[in-house]
């Protein structure tokens, strides 16, 4: 009891900003009668609009969805129609809506990269957001630029397990307020923000040097404890950047009892219906400004009484662009725009990322790479970002060099280095782990690891360390004493016995390029290119076109 009450203390300490009154999302709070009594409590609904992993993604777009079995595509998102439909939505119940982002709001476009991201700022501050939560991807300018670009957006941001690093991994006080309280309708919403701790292995880990990052497990019950017995909160929702299945694990953990919903973020998934976990419902509203995720609350004298969740995909058609917004956006983007729309080389085949075995932007990658390097096997990382391109008119997809920035928006030096076939073979089992861990909470954010001069077939459902069923190299089995020349991009920070996470290779040697100098070099050589898919990666216990990690839930990407 002593050890509770000196975490409420230290918590009320820490959160004196996510307490304070003098908040935008709290000024409709109850107010006192001349006899010193409550106003009548109100009816009518409070709206909540979500958006997520935009990466950056200035202009409508090509987006891929699943019907009838095959690939349609259809022009959706772009911040000026986003900031159309988050007017239209608001405008339905302008004093109760409250509109969110959660994460991955600086990072996935050549104008991101061009500025550190700092072009984003007052285009997110022109889109009167009203809280955000920060995604895994808001690192990768470093610490200090994501204090300043976060800094600089006008509203509140949430996350309860990023701490300032006293060294050594000793965490110091939080970098963001933990919470933040909505008042509206006589209702109090009480909502806690977390994002991905895994970021230092995903990513490079220079990204978040100086960062603590911990489990939402850590002290999740103790803040919904506090939102629920001292703040008295009707009603509590976590913003997440774990990605959905982290998301339902969360869900189904006795910590998180007492919370309604959870808003989450990261695997770009697209939630039509939410998804019922044992102690809360789940969604996730898709990405690249295509979507915008709606919750309405029903309020019954001042008592949350119904809801409502829809998915509302971003049409241009429906929702023009926003004048101030396409102002906006064509000055930040005025003094690249030569440089964004140059045409690199062309695509006979749509560009894609969205399937979890194998997708044609990274055939194309994995292409160029083994075309380059010539290794053994090439690899390249299991990327969701990047929105997708359909062949035009002219049978053809224009690469132009913002596209390759949004397919591969860090740069990385090209790295080659040796590995042994066990030390192959223990690593796709690792990979493989990551992707489909039956159990949910041991999952790994992004898609299957891709890769060229080797074929592999797998089990996806299969026990651990027990997926891997065939590998051949050179088309001959892989020999588990042989060393073999492995080829991906380096990671800054990761030791020199370290590639694409796989430990204890030999003779890690940098080359002279990049991953862009090397495209650009593919495609002056080859374009026009078909990166067919070859089922390099082959799937025996579900379909090769699988859309989605996510299994045993209600639950279905289209």
């Amino acid at each position: 009891m002593q050890s509770r009450r000196k975490f409420l203390q230290s918590s009320i300490l820490a959160t004196a900003a996510a307490a304070s009154p003098a908040t935008v999302l709290a000024k409709d709070k109850p107010e006192l009668n001349e006899k010193g009594s409550l106003e009548a409590l109100k009816n009518g609904t409070i709206t909540f609009l979500q958006t997520t992993d935009v990466h950056c993604q200035l202009h409508a777009h090509d987006e891929l969805f699943w019907e009838d079995n095959k690939l349609v595509f259809r022009k959706t998102g772009g911040y000026p129609h986003m900031a159309t439909a988050l007017d239209v939505l608001k405008k339905e119940n302008p004093e109760n809506t409250i509109t969110i982002d959660t994460g991955d709001m600086f990072q996935g476009s050549m104008l991101s990269v061009k500025t550190s991201g700092q072009a984003f700022v007052p285009l997110l501050n022109a889109m009167n957001y009203d809280l955000y939560l920060p995604g895994n991807w808001e690192v990768v300018y470093y610490k200090k630029n994501m204090q300043k670009l976060l800094g600089g957006l006008l509203a509140p941001k949430v996350c309860a397990n990023m701490y300032h690093d006293l060294g050594e991994g000793k965490k110091g006080e939080l970098i963001f307020q933990p919470y933040q309280i909505v008042n509206k309708l006589g209702a109090k919403i009480g909502i806690l923000g977390y994002t991905d701790p895994l970021v230092p292995l995903r990513q490079s880990p220079l990204y978040s040097k100086g960062i603590v990052y911990t489990k939402p497990e850590d002290n999740l019950k103790e803040y919904v404890e506090l939102l629920k017995e001292q703040e008295q909160c009707d009603f509590i929702i976590i913003l997440s950047h774990l990605g959905l299945s982290q998301q339902i694990a969360l869900g189904n953990h006795p910590h998180c009892k007492g919370v309604d919903y959870i808003f989450g973020a990261d695997t770009h998934e697209r939630v039509r219906k939410p998804i019922q976990a044992e102690y809360c419902k789940i969604v996730e509203p898709g990405a690249f400004g295509s979507f915008i995720g709606r919750l309405d609350l029903k309020v019954v004298n001042g008592k949350i009484v119904g809801e409502k969740y829809e998915l509302i995909e971003v049409s241009p058609k429906k929702y023009p662009a926003k004048k101030e917004i396409l102002d906006l956006v064509n000055a930040l983007e005025k003094p690249y725009k030569d440089e964004i729309g140059k045409v690199l080389g062309y695509s006979t085949v749509p560009l894609y990322r969205n399937f979890v075995v194998e997708n044609t932007i990274d055939t194309m990658i994995v292409d160029a790479l083994k075309w380059k390097v010539n290794a053994d096997v090439v690899l390249s990382n299991g990327f969701r970002f990047c929105p997708p391109r359909n062949v035009g008119s002219d049978g053809k997809v224009a690469i132009t060099e913002g596209y390759l920035y949004d397919m591969l928006p860090v740069d990385s030096t090209i790295r080659t280095a040796k590995a042994t076939g066990q030390q192959i073979m223990d690593w796709l089992e690792k990979e493989l782990q990551n992707v489909f861990a039956q159990d949910a909470s041991k999952r790994f954010g992004g898609w299957l690891i891709r890769f060229k001069g080797m074929q592999v077939e797998f089990k996806a459902f299969e026990r651990v360390g027990h997926r891997v069923q065939k590998v051949t190299i050179a088309e001959q089995p892989l020999d588990l004493k042989k060393t073999y020349t492995l080829c991906a991009c380096e990671r800054d920070g990761d030791p020199d016995d370290m590639l694409c996470r796989m430990k204890g290779v030999k003779e890690g040697t940098n080359t002279s390029y990049t991953l862009h100098s090397m495209m650009k070099e593919y495609l002056h050589k080859f374009s026009p290119v078909t990166p067919t898919l070859r089922h390099d990666a082959k799937i025996l216990d579900a379909p090769q076109d699988l859309l989605s990690q996510v299994s045993g839930v209600d639950y279905q990407f289209v």
